[in-house]
């Protein structure tokens, strides 16, 4: 199982591990995906509530928690997580 972190990092087996491998981080950072929708919802201020699209935010199918894999939650936390303290200044 491998958990991806804004760093560039990726967590393999219990190790922590350097990765350039886009493909893979493209699928949590892109618009819409797990890292990009935790670190909006930490933006904005909002609960975390582990989520993704499937394609571009709100132009595509929502998936939920319910349906998303220990990998998915893991880049929404990571998203979310990446900057504690920076939220929108309202």
């Amino acid at each position: 199982m491998a958990y991806f972190t804004p760093t560039g990092f990726v967590k393999v087996n219990g190790e922590w591990e350097r990765t350039m491998i886009y493909s893979e981080r493209e699928v949590f950072t892109r618009n819409g995906g797990a890292y990009d929708r935790g670190s909006a919802d930490a933006w904005y201020g909002r609960p975390a509530e582990p989520h993704y699209f499937t394609g571009d935010t709100y132009q595509s199918t929502k998936i939920e928690e319910v349906d998303m894999s220990e990998e998915e939650i893991a880049a929404y936390m990571a998203g979310y997580n990446a900057t504690p303290f920076a939220q929108k200044e309202w």
